[in-house]
Formats: structure tokens, C-alpha cells, sequence
């Protein structure tokens, strides 16, 4: 299957398995998607991520976080910057996701970090999603 946005894609799902509950997700892996994933476990959205082998295919499976109450860390996931209008923003324009309670995920000349870390090492990039 060929996708047109695969980084969507992955948030979809996402949504998806919260939606429904799941506590983990499989999704095809790509070294992208594995740096989100990275993002989103560092900043505790989810529990953890490991890419496994499936039927000789490498699959990103995504352990999702919830609290007692059964609520996801994740409240939501917006895509920003889409195939057909790409959003770039200059270090200084990197704003705060929710007032503070989100995250931006960008991708910048020296990786995929959060917008706080881009803000950080004043570099810009484009935008990917925000997570809150």
C-alpha cells in the first residue's frame, strides 16, 4: 500500500487505538515515524515503542499511556504541515502548543526534536504535528 502522507497516517492510528481503547498499536515503521515515537515517549504521551519484525516486515509497535481513571496522556494529535501546503517556521515563530500543555514536533536540519528544543538550539523546521 502506498501512502501519500505517512507521518498522518501514524496520527490517525494513534487517534484511532485511543479511541478504541487499545493499549498498543502497529503501524509500518520508517525511521520517522520511530523519531515521533521517540518524541512522544520522551515527553511521556506513551509508554513505550519497539520496532519489531512481522511476517518479514518492520513494524513500529506503539505502547499507548493511560492514567487509573483510563485516560490518555494524549488528549489529541493535529497534523500541521501537510504534503500539499508545508509549513515552516524560523526558530523565533515556534509557538506554544495549548498555552504550554502540548508539544510541536518539527523537523530541522539537525533532526526531528519538540519546538521547545528547536526554540532551545534556535534552529526552525517544519512543522509536523501538535500533541496534547
Amino acid at each position: 500500500m502506498n501512502l501519500t502522507d505517512p507521518v498522518a497516517d501514524f496520527l490517525t492510528r494513534v487517534r484511532n487505538a485511543i479511541n478504541a481503547r487499545h493499549q498498543k498499536m502497529d503501524v509500518p515503521a520508517s525511521n520517522l515515524k520511530a523519531e515521533i515515537a521517540r518524541i512522544l515517549k520522551e515527553e511521556g504521551y506513551i509508554a513505550n515503542y519497539k520496532m519489531v519484525e512481522e511476517n518479514d516486515r518492520r513494524v513500529l509497535r506503539v505502547y499507548l499511556k493511560y492514567d487509573a481513571e483510563g485516560t490518555c496522556a494524549i488528549l489529541d494529535l493535529k497534523r500541521i504541515s501537510k504534503p500539499g501546503s508545508r509549513v515552516y517556521l524560523g526558530a523565533q515563530d515556534i509557538r506554544r502548543v495549548q498555552g504550554g500543555l502540548g508539544i510541536s514536533i518539527l523537523t530541522t536540519p539537525k533532526g526531528v526534536m519538540t519546538g521547545r528544543t528547536a526554540r532551545k538550539e534556535n534552529v526552525g523546521g517544519e512543522v509536523l504535528a501538535h500533541v496534547w
